[in-house]
Parts: structure tokens; sequence; C-alpha cells
């Protein structure tokens, strides 16, 4: 039979029993103060849709110190997008004007894949000799010689590329480079990132041998590369849309020269013309001080492409607030992962998952209808918006009546989708204006922290 406790000991043992219970209610009150100051933002959107982008200037808002630090390691990523940029445009070079051979006829010594820059663009260069420009025949041989010239640069994408991305492919063996958690560290050696064991795995010395080297070869070749980029034949396939770079190849081979610099650091401008694949979830957290108390931000960057959108759902829950970017200016495109779909349509499917998804029901929605600029560089070079949306009609091919005509299927979709019938906070964007976005980012963030304060009772 046990022995019976004295009353000192039950004393003793319901002090203690006290004492772990207040510790327990210290610890749930703690918990709930750190999340009722967690602001949990999904930035969702298809592939190319400007969410990292928005996540660039979130952090050059709230936490510039962090992207100072950070700077030297975008120089490679910014090599990296100009040695695409000009392997785009010596493809579709080959595929335009036929250079597998020069003017004198005989062919040049690496043959190129034909049309990279068209595909999943919707623009269609097309495979029958009708489609193709009718060139001035001096091009030929001056083509043909930056071509040769340019070639050696070009062979060094892809070992650049697994540099980067510490050797990982995507499924089929593709190469390119990839946003996900710790990869500055592959590439910057002082920082001190926390990596898993397989990247630090993957790190050799070789690979900063290897930005080296693309960096001096990069300024060896900044004439050809400035000759190449302004050469008539070039700019005569922009002008007839027959040659699609992304808005980063345009930007860094106009600047060339100052980015061949032996002392080049990317500036804020470059850091946001940055073209990155993200994989999977990326967080990112800011803090961000209202009324003297401070709150910690968490934005997720999300993969967009299709075959990543499955991987979102476990961030929804206690989400804070969707940010949904949709570029508008993709009208004339398709997916890559189905060159089917039109990208004006995937996000409408997309935005109408969102406002009918039960787990952000009660997050605060903003949309915000991205790359402005683009669009209006297309409708002012002649581009139908009815020739790729039959439903457009014959309304006017101008600035406002086509923003106007998006805006109103996006908000269309949320009146008849959304499962709360809350407000949408939507604003036209152009994510590489640095001054008119960090004001909508004061403005989307004022409206989130309201939402956020309602939530939690304190508003």
């Amino acid at each position: 039979m046990p022995k019976r406790r004295s009353p000192a000991e039950e004393e003793e043992a319901l002090r203690v029993s006290n004492a772990i219970d207040d510790e327990l209610r210290r610890e749930r009150e703690a918990l709930r103060r750190r999340k009722h100051k967690d602001v949990k933002v999904m930035m969702l959107g298809q592939a190319e849709s400007g969410k990292s982008t928005l996540q660039k200037q979130f952090q050059l808002y709230y936490s510039s110190n962090s992207l100072d630090e950070e700077r030297p390691s975008y120089r490679p990523i910014v090599y990296f997008n100009i040695l695409k940029a000009i392997r785009m445009i010596l493809d579709e070079l080959d595929w335009q004007y036929g250079l597998g051979a020069n003017g004198s006829g005989q062919p040049l010594p690496v043959p190129l894949m034909p049309s990279t820059s068209a595909s999943g663009s919707g623009s269609g260069s097309g495979s029958a000799s009708s489609l193709r420009s009718l060139p001035n025949p001096a091009w030929f041989p001056e083509l043909a010689q930056l071509r040769a010239k340019l070639l050696p640069l070009v062979a060094s994408e892809d070992a650049l590329a697994a540099e980067l991305s510490g050797g990982v492919t995507l499924a089929g063996g593709r190469t390119g480079v990839y946003v996900r958690h710790g990869w500055q560290a592959l590439i910057s050696g002082n920082r001190s990132w926390p990596l898993a064991d397989t990247y630090r795995t993957a790190m050799t010395p070789r690979q900063s041998a290897v930005t080296n080297i693309v960096a001096k070869t990069l300024a060896a070749s900044q004439d050809e590369i400035e000759l190449l980029w302004y050469h008539p034949g070039v700019q005569s396939l922009l002008k007839q849309n027959k040659l699609r770079l992304e808005e980063y190849g345009e930007f860094f081979l106009a600047h060339i020269r100052r980015i061949s610099q032996p002392d080049y650091l990317p500036t804020n401008e470059d850091i946001l013309h940055v073209r990155l694949q993200t994989i999977g979830v990326t967080e990112h957290a800011f803090d961000v001080s209202l009324g003297g108390t401070h709150y910690n931000w968490l934005l997720y960057d999300v993969g967009g492409a299709r075959g990543q959108r499955h991987a979102w759902v476990p961030y929804f829950d206690d989400a804070t607030a969707v940010i949904f970017l949709a570029p508008i200016s993709a009208f004339d495109q398709y997916l890559e992962e189905d060159p089917r779909t039109n990208r004006i349509d995937d996000s409408l499917q997309l935005f109408t998952a969102v406002c009918s998804n039960k787990l952000l029901a009660h997050a605060a929605l903003v949309l915000m209808l991205n790359k402005t600029d683009l669009l209006r560089q297309k409708l002012e070079a002649g581009i139908k918006v009815r020739k790729y949306i039959s439903s457009y009609g014959d309304r006017p091919n101008n600035y406002e009546e086509v923003s106007e005509y998006f805006r109103a299927h996006f908000i269309q979709v949320h009146r008849r989708k959304d499962v709360t019938r809350r407000p949408l906070f939507l604003h036209f964007t152009s994510m590489l204006d640095i001054k008119a976005t960090q004001s909508i980012i004061i403005n989307v963030g004022e409206a989130i922290m309201r939402s956020h304060l309602t939530k939690i009772g304190l508003a």
C-alpha cells in the first residue's frame, strides 16, 4: 500500500502543478501574441507573372539592408540572363535568316536549335519559308561573323546554370537557374545562409571559377554583343515581333558596357530585372512597424508553373492576405507547359480557384494586373488583342480599352466566385517601376494590416 503524503508534500505537489499550469498559460499567451504579430502573405499567380519581382520590391522598401547584403549574389545571375538572351537571339537569327551558311555558302561551325524565343509565346514564327523575313543580304556576313565570335560565350550557359543551381535540374534534364531555399550561399562566399546538406555537397571550388571565366569572356565580347544587339537584322525581328525576349534581355543587353566592367555590382534596377525561376515555395521575412508595434511579415513566393501549384495548398492555412498577380501583357502568349492555353485564360482560371478556395476565405484579397508597361509597348507596336482573344471583338486596340476589358473580366470572376464576398483591392502595376510600385506597396500594406488587426480583434 503506497505511503500517504504529508500535508507539506501535498502542498508542494500542488505548488509545482500550479507552476506548471502557469508556465503553460504563459507559453500559450506568448505564442498567441507572436502569432498576432505574424502577417502571412501569399503571392500567387502563374509563372513569370512578377511574384519574385514584387518580393524584391517589398524587400527594397522594408529591408533594404538585406538586399544590399545579397547584391553580390545577383552578379552571376545577371551574367546568366545575358547569356540566355544572346542564345535566344542567335537561335532566332538561324531560324529566320537561315544562318546555317555564311555569305560564301560555307556552313558555320555549330548549328543552333530553331526558334527558342517563340516557344510558348504564341508568336508563331512558323515553319514555312514564306513566314521568314526578307533581310538585307549584306546582313548575312556581318551576323555570321558575330555569331561565330559569340558562340564560345553562349556555350558556357549550361555550366553557369549548373553552378548557380547547385546541379539541380527539372524533369527531363532541363537546366536553368532556380530560386529555392539557400541559393545565395552557392554563389556568395561572404554569406552564412542555412543550407541543406545536399546543397553543401554540391558546392565545388570550380563553381566560382565558372563565374569568373564568364565575366572575363563577357568583358572581352562586349563590342560584339553591342553590335549584335543594335544590328538592324536583330532590331528588324524585334519590331516584327518575330524575336521575343523577356524584359530582362533587352534591359541587360542595352547596358552591356556597364555590366561588363570588372567592378560591376548590380543596381536595384538590375536586381528587379533579374529573372529567376522559382521552385516550390520560398519564405521571405520582413519587420514592419505600425503604431510603435513591430509585425513580422512572412511573404511566400511560389513556383507558378502548373506542375508546382499543388505545393501551394499547405501554406494557405492562416494566411492573412493573398496578392494575386496577373500579367495582362501576356494576351498574345501561351503556357510553356500547355501551348494551347492562352496565359490570360490561365490567369482567370487560377484567380477563380483562389476566390473559391475555402482555406483562403478569410484572407484579404489583392489583385495586381501586372506588366502594364509591356502591354502599352505591345499595343503601340500594333499587336491586335482580337487576334489572340476573339471575344475582344472590334473594340479599340488602345491601352485604356484593353486594360479596362481585362479588369472587368477579373472583377466579374471575383463577384461570381468569391466565397465570402470580401472586398477586392485592385491595382494596375509595373513591377519594374520602383517609385510607382513602392507607393502601391504602402497602400497594399495598410489594407493588409487593417485586415489583420480586424482578424485578431484589435481594430
